[in-house]
């Protein structure tokens, strides 16, 4: 079964989300983002995964400053896995204090729960290489 337009639209709109809360600090909101168990892996980063929402929000408040003022999602793909499983495949371009920028590429397990989407599992990887390094 095709993902309709409505949950299309949805899951767009909670990748969005991610960025606006995190920008503007509501790291208790993360619970409109995440499953209460999910896995958010920053492995591509040097660091181990983070389980659960909190975990997110402690690693947040503990880059501090070095946190991006601004997160920025583009080209969005959704691709139904199964009834009520999304896989969201997606950029993120971080602009800093200072002016300079990165981006990554986010992987999304996102599911459907009692209160809508919400994201279970996120692989972030660094884009450090154009064209994938080949």
């Amino acid at each position: 079964m095709a993902l309709d337009p409505e949950d299309r639209t949805a899951v767009t709109e909670l990748l969005a989300l991610h960025g606006h809360l995190t920008d503007a600090g509501e790291l208790d909101r993360l619970g409109e983002l995440f499953t209460p168990d999910v896995v958010y892996d920053i492995t591509d980063f040097g660091q181990p995964p983070l389980h659960g929402p909190a975990a997110i929000r402690d690693a947040a408040l503990a880059l501090g400053a070095g946190n991006p003022v601004a997160h920025h999602i583009t080209n969005v793909v959704l691709t139904e896995l199964a009834e009520g499983r999304v896989h969201a495949l997606s950029k993120g371009i971080g602009i800093n204090a200072d002016g300079t920028s990165g981006s990554v590429t986010y992987e999304d397990t996102v599911v459907r729960g009692d209160d809508g989407w919400r994201i279970a599992h996120r692989k972030v990887g660094a884009r450090r290489v154009p064209l994938g390094g080949r």
